[in-house]
């Protein structure tokens, strides 16, 4: 059971300290997101130059259309990849901001109860 001044405030230094901790699990798992989305456009372009590269010096319209349907595939299977990677890494970061409160929530539920 909450007693004194002291038990309110030392709650609520460790509320700001959960706060602090959550926005920068917050900060750190974005910034891995768009550093991650980042790469996967940069080489997701270069893959797509270099088909219309290889389609555009094609000698016969059938090969030109056998390197498209290869990149349609290969851009197919890096995007579902990708969007199972970009799902984890939200997945963690969630998890990582709600970890300080978590705990916090854990130490304040007996104080509150009894």
């Amino acid at each position: 059971m909450i007693k004194s001044f002291e038990d309110i405030q030392a709650i609520g230094k460790d509320s700001v300290d959960a706060y602090v901790a959550s926005a920068t699990a917050l900060s750190k798992g974005f910034q891995t997101i768009t550093a991650e989305a980042v790469d996967f456009s940069r080489k997701s372009f270069e893959r797509g130059t270099e088909a219309f590269e290889k389609a555009s010096s094609a000698k016969s319209f059938d090969k030109a259309l056998e390197v498209q349907q290869g990149y349609a595939k290969e851009a197919y299977e890096a995007f579902l990849g990708e969007v199972n990677k970009l799902g984890e890494l939200y997945l963690a970061t969630a998890k990582e901001a709600y970890k300080p409160f978590e705990a916090k929530l854990a130490s304040l539920t007996p104080k509150v109860t009894k």
